[in-house]
């Protein structure tokens, strides 16, 4: 921090030389003396001022004190219309959202999401502090967009780039109809609903069937006539499984950290064209969340809360995206070891249809 100066002039009468005498003997700091015509003027912090005050009347003199002004530079540059071009307006622009970009090899998806973000009022000009969270905006991407996987975020200063992830091909080949054939069940339920697109269906909803029972034929009677047009869609039912399993106590995983800022000033002096930042653009920012190590260890009480959940995660992958789980009971459960076993009742909803082949002559 500066030290504060004060400007002294002394003049008239008394004796000019024996009090700066005094002043220098008594640790006084004095610099820039000049003695003219019988006045002196130097220049001196507060400690010296004090001396000053303290001696001038014995020594009968005349005594000016002037504050200097601090950093006239400081005031000269602020007071700069210059300055008000160079750094004010550009930072007030920093608050600004500049750009909004969308990198994709596929032109109509990015073009989708560009017609949404403007929808959302995610466009340049548009104050930082209004712009959605990016879960938030990756949650409206996502929704009406089957295609993408992931929605990837890029914010560098008052650049917003949005990198949308397209999910894998799917590589399954369609399968060749084959013969026609009958519904029938794989395995036994309570009838929740049809949904036939070929075939007529056998019985209604709400009924019992057991494994092998036909639920839609692909013989059609039309009058006198018998016509062969087999049966295809989905037959859904709710069936009791018996789930046995084995986990370990311990899970590790992973989980997001604290969000981490980092602010970059780049002075209007030093800008380059190969940076890709504005030279108006003065603070960018950078964000970063980095992913830390975590555990759990399941212990009696989490049945409910944490190790059904796991399960039905488990069993779900395994039927595929038509199951639904609608409830579950405990039929033994053990915390032995390092290992979690038990078995669990889980009552499915799924399509339990699958094709057999009408016979010659039916």
């Amino acid at each position: 921090m500066a030290v504060k100066q004060f400007n002294i002039r002394i003049s008239d009468r008394g004796k000019l030389g024996s009090f700066l005498t005094k002043l220098k003997s008594s640790g006084t700091k004095v610099s820039s003396l000049t003695v003219s015509d019988g006045v002196a003027r130097f220049r001196t912090d507060r400690k010296g001022v004090k001396q000053i005050r303290k001696y001038r009347r014995r020594y009968g003199l005349k005594v000016s004190i002037t504050a200097t002004v601090k950093d006239p530079g400081l005031i000269a540059l602020f007071s700069n219309n210059k300055f008000i071009i160079a750094f004010v307006i550009p930072l007030i622009c920093s608050f600004f959202l500049w750009s909004v970009e969308v990198e994709s090899d596929m032109p109509e998806v990015a073009n989708r999401i560009e017609i949404k973000l403007a929808k959302a009022s995610i466009v340049p000009l548009r104050p930082l502090a209004l712009i959605p969270k990016e879960d938030e905006i990756r949650r409206d991407l996502m929704q009406d967009e089957p295609s993408l996987s992931w929605v990837r975020f890029k914010r560098i200063g008052t650049t917003l780039t949005i990198i949308p992830m397209l999910s894998p091909a799917s590589e399954a080949k369609s399968q060749a109809e084959g013969p026609p054939s009958d519904l029938v069940a794989r395995t036994g339920g309570q009838v929740t609903r049809f949904e036939l697109s070929k075939g007529e269906r056998v019985g209604h909803v709400y009924m019992t069937v057991k494994k092998g029972d036909v639920l839609a034929t692909g013989i059609l009677e039309q009058g006198d006539k018998t016509v062969v047009v087999g049966a295809e869609g989905a037959v859904f039912a709710d069936y009791w499984i018996e789930y046995s399993f084995s986990i370990p106590k311990t899970f590790h995983y992973k989980v997001q950290g604290e969000e981490k800022v980092e602010f970059t000033f780049h002075p209007p002096w030093k800008f380059e064209e190969e940076s890709n930042i504005p030279f108006w653009q003065l603070i960018t920012t950078k964000r970063l969340i980095n992913e830390e190590n975590a555990q759990l260890e399941l212990t009696e009480g989490m049945e409910k809360a944490v190790i059904i959940p796991i399960l039905k995660n488990q069993l779900l992958a395994e039927h595929g995206s038509d199951a639904i789980i609608k409830d579950d009971k405990i039929l033994h459960l053990t915390f032995e070891n390092d290992k979690v076993n038990g078995t669990i009742l889980f009552l499915v909803n799924d399509n339990i249809a699958v094709k057999r082949p009408i016979a010659k002559g039916e």
